[in-house]
């Protein structure tokens, strides 16, 4: 007998109704604010600022404007206990970056040294955005493959279902709260998918398990029960993962928060995707076989 016996299966259509409430708000945020692409994807320059010495944020943004720079996003980072800035333009031209980061250094009296200046063209950012976006589509047919091999095609495009909700709904976290997406949040995507898709295939595993040899019970209910099985193990397996993620984002340089952040949304989406998404919508599909249909006319009230 499992440790738990919550029913989740029975609870479902609340689960359905939090995940439509979530992606109604992440399709929201994302046709109405969009996504605030890096400069890695749009292009533009980034100004790392290595010592800010006693320079504040409102006198190094005050120094950009002076020098000619529209709307600079200026960051305060800490690199080894060292105080710094990072700095975000539109600017494509290094020639003009390089001349823009002199001006300040002037202005600030910073040693221009302090200043690495690193420009992106537009036609590298977009090749950028478009591998990267590659990358999200061939790992999802990877695992719609690898799942559909291993298991069946139902357990792999329910498994798929899960993850699309997952990312949608860190996408549009983001899209709100107007963080920008950098090819750190794209590589925390793919670590999203990983992480999510170890979940959903624990859960399949014990349930394609206790399905062998099914006869007195509906697929529903054993389907229930195997979630509750593996219930302790997802934890567990969520907590570990999270815990150093968590304090990642809070201490975290800022170079890195914009990974930890998309791994906390994820991997907590993912954790219960596949238990509120994968699963009973699984379930559902299979019930409508005449085998488990028949199960569940007969047991499903048992």
């Amino acid at each position: 007998m499992p440790r738990f016996n919550i029913d989740f299966m029975g609870h479902r259509n609340i689960m359905f109704g939090i995940s439509l409430v979530l992606i109604v708000v992440s399709i929201g945020a994302l046709a109405f604010r969009g996504l605030n692409f890096g400069v890695e994807f749009e292009g533009g320059t980034v100004i790392n600022v290595v010592r800010a010495g006693s320079v504040t944020i409102e006198q190094m943004r005050a120094a950009f404007n002076q020098a000619g720079v529209k709307n600079p996003e200026v960051q305060e980072s800490t690199v080894n206990g060292v105080r710094g800035f990072i700095v975000r333009t539109s600017i494509t031209s290094a020639p003009e970056a390089n001349a823009d980061a002199a001006k300040v250094a002037t202005i600030t009296k910073l040693p221009s040294g302090d200043f690495q200046v690193t420009t992106i063209g537009p036609g590298w950012g977009k090749n950028i955005r478009d591998r990267a976006l590659l990358a999200l589509a061939v790992s999802m047919l990877a695992i719609l493959l690898y799942v559909s091999l291993r298991f069946e095609y139902k357990m792999s495009v329910t498994a798929i279902i899960a993850l699309i909700h997952d990312i949608l709904i860190t996408l549009g976290l983001y899209a709100l709260i107007g963080w920008e997406v950098t090819p750190n949040v794209v590589a925390a995507l793919l670590a999203i998918l990983g992480y999510s898709l170890y979940d959903t295939i624990v859960v399949f595993h014990r349930m394609k398990e206790n399905s062998q040899g099914l006869v007195k019970q509906s697929f529903m209910s054993m389907a229930n029960e195997s979630i509750n099985e593996v219930l302790v193990r997802s934890i567990n397996t969520t907590l570990t993962s999270l815990i150093p993620v968590v304090v990642l984002l809070i201490f975290g340089g800022a170079t890195l928060k914009d990974y930890a952040l998309a791994l906390t949304i994820g991997l907590t989406c993912g954790a219960y995707s596949s238990i509120g998404v994968a699963a009973p919508i699984f379930a559902m599909w299979k019930e409508t076989e005449p085998k488990y249909k028949a199960l569940a006319k007969k047991y499903a009230n048992a």
